[in-house]
């Protein structure tokens, strides 16, 4: 493929085309990664001290503690203190060990440095079943802090519904930066997920089945190419390993 015309939407004005206000601290899962108290990348929270996100969200430096990384739970409006929020520090960055700064593999996990209160705004979402095959044309739901329009932000939590694409136009679309074993895309002309909304989960009934990775540079929802997705299910295994091998060696 010559040139990048795919950009990762994490690490820029965020933003959410389309949709509406969510319910107040109705997606009690969603968790605004933060550096140094700035909205970066959208997260969930699937253990009390564990948050699922993009690669691309924090770079080596950043997760080294050369900046300040938080996340904060229990928020629907970022730019307030709102008593339900939550913000916690980052221990520990755990990327992915086949991401190589570019889209396949590009998952990671956010050890916390303590253990998030659960409340009737911040509760942990259960994560889908190994290798979940998604049917096209299924309505699925993202949400995220940002953009509206094209120079409109929100400081609330927005969301969107989205349709599952088949996995084949998503490969015709995109060919070799599409993996059809580890990725998902959804397409819709109206709304879309854009930058700053990376690590964001793609909601279908009521299960995460994707994280917002990555959409066409120029436009985020560019009908010709869909928006790409880490499969969660796919990274099952990974995610069980790492929390698993860190949990026997906190107990030692």
């Amino acid at each position: 493929m010559e040139g990048q015309w795919w950009v990762f939407v994490g690490t820029m004005e965020s933003g959410i085309i389309g949709g509406m206000e969510v319910i107040p601290h109705s997606r009690r899962y969603m968790v605004s990664v933060q550096i140094n108290k700035m909205h970066v990348c959208g997260g969930m929270l699937i253990k009390k001290d564990y948050v699922l996100t993009t690669a691309h969200c924090a770079n080596d430096s950043e997760c080294s503690g050369e900046v300040k990384l938080e996340v904060v739970l229990g928020a629907h409006n970022i730019r307030q203190r709102e008593p339900q929020q939550q913000r916690i520090a980052v221990e520990e960055c755990i990327k992915n060990p086949c991401y190589k700064s570019k889209p396949p593999n590009d998952i990671m996990l956010l050890k916390l440095k303590s253990e998030a209160k659960l409340t009737n705004s911040v509760q942990v979402i259960d994560l889908p079943v190994e290798n979940e095959n998604l049917p096209a044309n299924m309505i699925c739901s993202i949400a995220g802090w940002g953009r509206k329009e094209q120079n409109r932000t929100s400081k609330v939590l927005r969301e969107v519904n989205l349709t599952i694409q088949d996995n084949s136009e998503c490969k015709k679309h995109w060919k070799d930066v599409f993996d059809t074993d580890s990725m998902i895309c959804t397409t819709d002309g109206r709304g879309a997920f854009c930058k700053g909304d990376s690590g964001s989960p793609l909601i279908c009934g009521k299960k995460p089945q994707g994280l917002a990775a990555y959409a066409h540079t120029d436009h985020c929802s560019h009908p010709k190419h869909p928006e790409v997705y880490m499969k969660v299910s796919y990274f099952l295994p990974w995610i069980k390993e790492i929390i698993h091998k860190r949990e026997l060696t906190q107990s030692k």
